[in-house]
């Protein structure tokens, strides 16, 4: 019964902010910023699921991986701003949620350079994304410190969920429902 319940509390945070990923509404911008990766169950999945697998893979990687992730982000997001598109981002973006819910249900393991350089390249497309929706009259810097400070933070959460849901199959039943979420984001309507 509790992964059920668990499954539809992920469900009725996440699935009525799928469509609003796209913020605008603050002029400042670290409201924007902060609210991004909140608000689109494609961020949110995919950073938690950062936490959730640098829990698995424990030692180091608990912080190497939301340390490359958000590092990353931020020289995507840059590039971004500067005019320097990766082509295909939203398909990078999709291909994160489903690998990184792939790694977490089987808790794949691999060196921790080689996981923190794959989230890396995931981080890339996440900072192309926030880079793009920066609102015209947002401070770009306050933008990014409200993404930034989010990220670090959902990376935190699944970090936590991971490490007290250790041991049970919760942790592996979210990466298996993380990657279905990214299916549906790459290739639904």
């Amino acid at each position: 019964m509790l992964p059920f319940r668990l499954a539809a509390a992920l469900a009725a945070l996440v699935l009525p902010t799928a469509a609003f990923a796209h913020t605008g509404f603050h002029a400042d911008g670290l409201a924007d910023g902060a609210l991004h990766p909140l608000t689109g169950a494609d961020h949110l999945l995919a950073m938690v699921g950062v936490g959730l697998w640098a829990a698995s893979l424990g030692g180091i990687a608990r912080y190497a991986l939301p340390v490359a992730f958000v590092s990353l982000m931020a020289v995507g997001a840059a590039l971004g701003l500067e005019g320097i598109a990766m082509p295909g981002v939203e398909h990078w973006i999709a291909a994160s949620v489903v690998g990184l819910g792939v790694a977490v249900a089987f808790q794949v393991r691999v060196p921790t350079p080689l996981a923190a350089l794959l989230v890396a390249v995931f981080a890339l497309a996440h900072g192309q994304a926030h880079a793009a929706e920066m609102p015209a009259m947002a401070s770009p810097l306050a933008y990014a410190l409200g993404f930034g400070l989010v990220t670090a933070a959902l990376h935190g959460a699944g970090l936590g969920l991971g490490t007290a849901l250790s041991g049970t199959r919760l942790p592996r039943i979210a990466g298996g429902l993380t990657a279905l979420a990214g299916l549906v984001f790459a290739f639904g309507s």
